[in-house]
């Protein structure tokens, strides 16, 4: 089985070390294509402005001037002489649940994995102030092949991606693993701070406000705060069908 590895934190990050540690469970034939730089906050952009680079630091190890998206995209056509069975995505270091994932990086680059048909998962570890550093992954690395290991064969619909959360506990007293839906956040976007730079003009740099949610029943938010592993799947059909029939009343003639 050949997997193909990414993330949006960096090639350098510890999350994806541990993402290959929990790949190399099930396979030999592992692939890294990751952004050189971090790109969080990235979602499923592209770069079309500019050109990307591809440096090979290794064996099977690339990264890309450029975003998660672009890293999967040169590495299906440009890394790899085949398509891969699975990519994964991550581990990243902060959550990715709720509304959220709509901003990410790492879910995102899952996202163009499903997009051209590949099996394509997404896993991030959720921290907290008192639960950070890399000790935090120690939960994404004993849960991750846990995880994964039933997903590999699950079925899916075509352009379906499957999003990964661990909760911020140590891997002993993590509850399980549940099959949850997407919730959402109760709050507006985070706060923008301005500043003046020592030319004298003025810039903008956006922040993030404290997160508020309700935890409605079966959602992530629900799980994770329960201390469960999330395990969501996202389809990228945006249509929102139950709107459709009034919304072609208005233009019927």
């Amino acid at each position: 089985m050949r997997i193909l590895l990414t993330n949006d934190d960096g090639v350098h990050a510890p999350g994806l070390t541990v993402l290959e540690e929990i790949a190399r469970h099930f396979s030999d034939d592992i692939w890294i294509c990751a952004p050189s730089e971090e790109q969080s906050g990235a979602g499923h952009s592209l770069t079309l402005n500019r050109p990307v680079r591809l440096q090979q630091h290794g064996e099977r190890r690339f990264s890309v001037t450029g975003t998660p998206t672009d890293s999967v995209t040169l590495g299906l056509r440009k890394v790899l002489d085949a398509a891969p069975d699975v990519i994964l995505s991550g581990v990243n270091h902060g959550a990715n649940l709720g509304d959220d994932i709509t901003y990410s990086g790492t879910v995102s680059a899952a996202i163009e994995g499903a997009l051209a048909g590949i099996r394509s998962i997404a896993f991030s570890q959720v921290y907290t102030r008192q639960w950070t550093g890399n000790a935090a992954f120690d939960t994404a690395r004993e849960w991750g092949p846990k995880v994964l290991a039933p997903l590999l064969d699950t079925p899916l619909p075509q352009r379906t991606l499957i999003n990964v959360n661990f909760p911020p506990r140590t891997p002993e007293t993590v509850k399980g693993i549940r099959a949850v839906r997407q919730g959402f956040h109760d709050y507006s976007r985070g706060t923008v701070v301005e500043g003046r730079d020592p030319r004298g003009h003025t810039y903008y740099w956006f922040g993030l406000d404290a997160i508020e949610h309700t935890l409605d029943h079966g959602t992530d938010l629900e799980a994770i705060d329960e201390g469960y592993v999330s395990v969501t799947p996202l389809h990228l059909d945006l249509t929102h069908h139950a709107s459709l029939g009034n919304i072609a009343g208005r233009f019927a003639g």
